[in-house]
């Protein structure tokens, strides 16, 4: 590790402090810090006791004879239970009298004649018969347990579906967000050795349809290990083809009983494997297990956001991302929950739709990320004030810090002054919410995540581990293992202990930097390696440098982020071409199509410079913190003494910007 992950500066200081409200407190589930306390204490010093009780809340076919086997790095959670996640989110929940009601609301992006959108309301019961039938279509389809299954599919209720038939029958699922590109695809099935791969006809965006089977049919050019694609009929759009390749799913399910006997998984049995981005390059395949996800995804769900019975929970997080994972599938539904599943974009017909949607389902609980709030800023208020939003309780954030301003437009007007903020941090990595306030008990304060969960050992350290004193700047690491924590890299364990518990003895370092100020609270201060977090999604640099240098006139390209007003960081690409190629606008367009084409729309540059050369250590390596600087400011004033050839900046700072 270089010394830069140390010496990190914080120029942030906020001190607004805005408590619960007494009636709030009185009606949560932890109703004061010191019962938090209490409980956190209890979580640290005696965490068998703590995490086995919230275990004996759920459902288990054979009880575990230890909760924790800890040989660092590498944790065993409730060793030699059995039990299934899908039983936990359905059957438990029919068993506990819940089978008439709501489990999925969803709504469809379109809009019919008169707008009115199309809706679905999918009981416990209904979700139960429908995961039984599609579970037992996989197994005649000749998914076998520990089968990795791959997921491509829009937002709709059979998304969660398929995540759950999977985790019936034991098939670790690998979910992959709608928005990637065919190469992403076949990285990933490749990597996860796949066989059989689950998608759409297509899926709604901004009211055009996303061709997701023609994705997967040009993906699976580049492999042949997928002996079955299973194809949802949703938008009803003609689509190529393959016979004896592809298979409807109304055929999968038809005749298909619903009944099917759940897969006893072992505590430690793999759940799925969800892939991403890397600072080397390679998409990386983040192991959970069954057993400790499923408890940490139950009680963060429960306390995090107040979860009472007659709550109408909204995470607008696509199930491609972990938080899809957590906090719209297995997390509400563990808990009995209704949650609330939105097919389109934010931004259909306008920027209105989110609250229209709020107000015609009163919403209760909104968890949402900083780059839409501040696309809703951008909007206009008036597009907010003319719905009724008083349905809401609770608000949150998740998947980067929220800026002060936007946490206080949203505290103000989209929760009208009245609904706590639950800013959460955690990590794909991390499986759930780690750091956060509890709605019922935290003072908070703008753009601060506060407190650490419950069991979670949270520090701010310098390189050797030495905790650090309030206030300055450090590396945010975890001290002890917790129930939902990764086990492990896919196909690669070197890279798991290199890449997560040798920068600092003893800890799980996070990759994030971090300060905690002189009430304890912690405030992430961003990503301390080469993966940028564009609207909430962590890309890594070197995928996006492939991308570039894979078209003909590339010869180099290094890739930073900057801060943008929308999206929290940006994507800054600077690019040397080779001999016989000359920068223009038309090149521009096709380096910025290259990378839609390769990663995603998600990874599209915001600025693309052409330059001559890129500044180099004598060693060869290329300075991105110099760049990064430059992009962000249009000047460099760091530290240039490594620097090989001075004369390159000058030149990058006279370069065209796009």
């Amino acid at each position: 590790m270089s010394s830069d992950h140390v010496a990190i500066e914080s120029s942030l200081q906020e001190n607004r402090l805005f408590p619960p409200s007494a009636q709030f407190s009185a009606q949560s589930h932890i109703k004061s810090r010191q019962q938090y306390e209490q409980m956190y204490r209890q979580s640290i010093d005696d965490p068998d006791t703590f995490w086995g009780n919230v275990a004996k809340e759920l459902s288990w076919s054979r009880p575990w004879d230890k909760v924790l086997d800890w040989k660092s790095p590498y944790a065993k959670w409730f060793v030699g239970g059995q039990t299934n996640m899908a039983v936990n989110c359905l059957d438990r929940n029919i068993e506990r009298g819940l089978g008439d009601k709501v489990a999925i609301l969803w709504e469809g992006e379109p809009l019919a004649q008169g707008k009115s959108p199309e809706i679905r309301r999918i009981t416990y019961r209904q979700l139960h018969q429908m995961t039984n039938r599609f579970a037992n279509g996989l197994r005649k389809l000749g998914v076998k347990k520990g089968d990795r299954v791959t997921i491509y599919m829009p937002m709709v209720p059979e998304a969660a579906v398929a995540m759950l038939a999977c985790a019936r029958i034991g098939a670790p699922h690998s979910v992959i967000f709608g928005g990637f590109s065919s190469q992403a695809i076949s990285d990933r099935v490749i990597d996860a050795q796949s066989q059989y791969l689950i998608t759409s006809d297509g899926g709604w965006r901004r009211g055009s349809v996303v061709e997701l089977k023609k994705n997967v049919d040009e993906a699976l050019t580049k492999t042949d290990l997928i002996k079955k694609v299973i194809v949802l009929k949703h938008t009803g759009q003609q689509i190529p083809w393959i016979e004896g390749r592809d298979v409807d799913w109304k055929d999968v399910i038809d005749g298909a009983s619903d009944q099917c006997a759940a897969e006893p998984m072992d505590s430690e049995d793999l759940l799925y494997v969800l892939y991403t981005s890397g600072s080397t390059g390679k998409p990386k395949g983040i192991i959970h297990t069954t057993g400790g996800y499923m408890v940490g995804c139950y009680l963060t769900t429960k306390y995090t956001f107040d979860l009472h019975d007659n709550d109408v929970y909204w995470c607008t997080a696509d199930i491609g991302w972990v938080t899809g994972h957590s906090y719209v599938v297995y997390g509400p539904l563990c808990n009995g929950a209704t949650t609330f599943m939105y097919e389109g974009a934010p931004n259909f017909p306008d920027f209105s739709r989110f609250w229209d949607i709020i107000e015609r389902h009163k919403i209760t609980i909104f968890y949402t990320a900083p780059t839409a709030i501040r696309a809703f800023m951008k909007a206009g208020r008036e597009l907010v004030d003319k719905h009724d939003l008083s349905s809401l309780r609770v608000l949150g954030s998740v998947g980067e810090p929220i800026n002060p301003e936007a946490w206080i437009w949203y505290q103000q007007v989209i929760g009208h002054g009245k609904c706590p903020i639950v800013d959460t941090w955690w990590q794909t990595e991390t499986g759930c919410i780690m750091i956060t306030p509890l709605p019922g008990v935290t003072a908070t304060k703008p753009g601060t995540a506060t407190l650490p969960f419950f069991g979670i050992d949270a520090a701010v350290v310098d390189r050797t581990g030495k905790e650090l004193p309030p206030n300055q700047g450090g590396l945010l690491v975890m001290r002890k293992p917790w129930p939902s924590m990764l086990r492990g890299i896919f196909n690669d364990p070197d890279r798991y202990v290199r890449q997560y518990w040798s920068d600092v003895p003893g800890c799980y370092f996070s990759g994030d930097g971090a300060r905690r100020d002189s009430d304890g609270y912690f405030w992430i201060m961003g990503r301390v390696d080469d993966v940028l977090n564009v609207s909430g999604h962590r890309l890594g640099t070197a995928e996006i440098e492939s991308a570039l240098v894979s078209h003909e006139a590339v010869a180099e390209a290094a890739v930073v982020g900057v801060p943008h007003e929308m999206k929290g960081q940006g994507v800054a690409a600077f690019v040397t071409l080779k001999a016989g190629y000359h920068a223009s606008d038309d090149l521009k367009k096709q380096l910025l199509n290259t990378v839609v084409k390769a990663i995603g729309a998600i990874a599209r540059p915001d600025q693309i410079r052409f330059s001559e050369a890129l500044p180099k250590t004598r060693s060869g390596k290329i300075m991105r913190r110099l760049l990064k600087e430059l992009a962000g400011t249009g000047d460099v004033k760091g530290d240039v003494t490594t620097l090989e050839d001075f004369s390159v900046i000058a030149r990058l700072k006279e370069s065209d910007e796009g």
